[in-house]
């Protein structure tokens, strides 16, 4: 078989992410900050560890600002909830997943004022496009890193610099590039930066979160979830500090413990290392693809300017049937359709029928990438 959906989750996990969720039921499982007794203690200091390891990965300011939750839906939601209220103006793209899109248009509902702006026909945003339409009560720009259907990278430090000039806090969606690009929330003036911890991060699903920068007024940013956090049990009212106004609820630790190796096992291979993985693999399947009369590859078609998923249609033919076929006839897994972003593909020209969608990974190898263009070149003639 050959995995070539990892956009939407990676696979296989890196052997170390199993044996450490292993570890942890078989040796830890308690509940952290529940209880004083040893095994809620280690609990605690391996939650800890991993918000550690996330703060250091994305440059965050403080381990503490870390706040976990199940992905980086609860997480985007959790921020433009939080802090937008009536009145209040916001700025997004036209490439962004519906994880961000579906909140928006609900806060629209309630009074929110929401701005698309266009991106190019490759899904790239001209920051430019994003300053001329600030206004006088714009308190968020909303921009996912990179595109889920053709990989784009946005130009997000150029946007964040911007946001910072004219004080509007800056959220940015890294599903597709935590663990697969360098980030570094402060020097690209990232106020809120939202995670997930099952796609190039490595880890299992049911983790994530939203990393506060310093600029954040976490009384201004109200919590999604209320209840129990294990501190201030003598009181009914929800905690004021951090992470805990953010985290009630028991946290997925045996996610956190995989989640922590993950980012480990990254970290050990080097982040701009992977990047250069995926660079390799991305270039040899555009070069790859683009020499197949009828197909058509979506997107800058640049892997220095792309993350590892790319999107194409074969003339003629529905791409439904064509990741069926790839599936059934040769043991390649992907994903077909519209990838919960209509707006993009919209933006693409792809909308409402969709594409196959080739999200490469970690452990996507060159023979495989060769073996997914003699497949496509099969079906398409």
């Amino acid at each position: 078989m050959i995995y070539c959906d990892n956009a939407a989750t990676s696979w296989p996990k890196p052997p170390e992410v199993l044996q450490a969720m292993t570890d942890f039921l078989q040796h830890t499982g308690a509940n952290p900050g529940r209880a004083g007794h040893r095994l809620s203690i280690e609990a605690g200091r391996m939650v800890y560890r991993t918000r550690e390891a996330i703060a250091e990965l994305m440059h965050a300011p403080d381990p503490l600002r870390v706040v976990f939750g199940p992905n980086v839906t609860y997480a985007l939601n959790l921020a433009l909830h939080g802090l937008l209220r009536p009145g209040d103006h916001v700025i997004t793209s036209s490439m962004e997943h519906n994880a961000m899109m579906r909140p928006l248009r609900t806060l629209e509902q309630r009074g929110v004022e929401v701005t698309v702006t266009p991106c190019g026909p490759d899904g790239l945003l001209d920051p430019r496009d994003i300053e001329r339409r600030i206004q006088k009560n714009t308190v968020l720009i909303a921009l996912n890193h990179a595109s889920n259907v053709v990989g784009t990278i946005q130009p997000i430090a150029e946007v964040g610099r911007l946001a910072r000039q004219h004080a509007v806090l800056f959220l940015v969606d890294a599903a597709q590039t935590a663990g697969a690009y360098p980030l570094d929330m402060q020097d690209a003036c990232i106020d809120l930066l939202a995670f997930t911890g099952h796609k190039a991060l490595c880890g299992p699903t049911g983790t994530g979160g939203l990393i506060l920068g310093e600029h954040v007024d976490t009384q201004r940013l109200k919590p999604l979830v209320q209840g129990g956090t294990g501190s201030h049990s003598a009181f009914e009212e929800q905690p004021d500090f951090l992470p805990d106004r953010y985290e009630s609820g028991t946290l997925n630790t045996v996610g956190l413990s995989g989640l922590c190796a993950a980012i480990r096992w990254i970290t050990a291979r080097g982040i701009d290392a992977v990047r250069a993985h995926d660079m390799r693999v991305t270039a040899r399947m555009l070069a790859g693809l683009r020499t197949i009369p009828g197909v058509t590859v979506y997107g800058t078609q640049d892997a220095a300017r792309q993350t590892a998923v790319i999107s194409f249609t074969v003339q003629d033919a529905d791409s439904a049937e064509i990741g069926l076929r790839l599936d059934d006839e040769y043991d390649i897994q992907c994903r077909v359709g519209l990838h919960c972003a209509p707006t993009a593909h919209k933006t693409l020209g792809t909308f409402p029928t969709g594409t196959v969608r080739l999200g490469l990974g970690a452990f996507t190898t060159i023979d495989d990438v060769d073996k997914v263009v003699q497949a496509v070149e099969n079906l398409s003639t």
